[in-house]
């Protein structure tokens, strides 16, 4: 990550693809630490890396690739997006309990 820093501050100029590149770094990052912190690990995050990759995999391939391949790209991020909106909507709508509430309830308490 720091040397990919170092590259665009001698470049001078940031492209779009640093841009997603950047986005990919913070988010496995905020991953990993909300991992450490919380010690859980929603699936949401890989989603979220998922999409940017593709998104930046086909910024820097768009006048290499066939029409196949633009397609396909195009739809797996669209079949990830409804996956994120799918998660989004089923924590909302059907939420867990959560492990301190089990517990006081279990044990006879309110």
């Amino acid at each position: 990550m720091a040397q990919e820093g170092w590259k665009i501050v001698g470049q001078g100029e940031v492209s779009i693809t640093d841009l997603l590149l950047m986005f990919l770094y913070l988010e496995v990052l905020a991953m990993v630490g909300r991992y450490l912190k919380l010690g859980e690990l929603p699936v949401r995050f890989p989603l979220y890396i998922a999409m940017v990759s593709l998104a930046r995999d086909l910024i820097l391939r768009f006048n290499e690739v066939s029409e196949f391949h633009l397609l396909a790209l195009c739809t797996g991020i669209v079949m990830l997006a409804c996956g994120v909106l799918i998660l989004r909507y089923s924590q909302t709508r059907f939420p867990l309990p959560d492990d301190k509430d089990a517990g006081s309830a279990e044990q006879g308490g309110p």
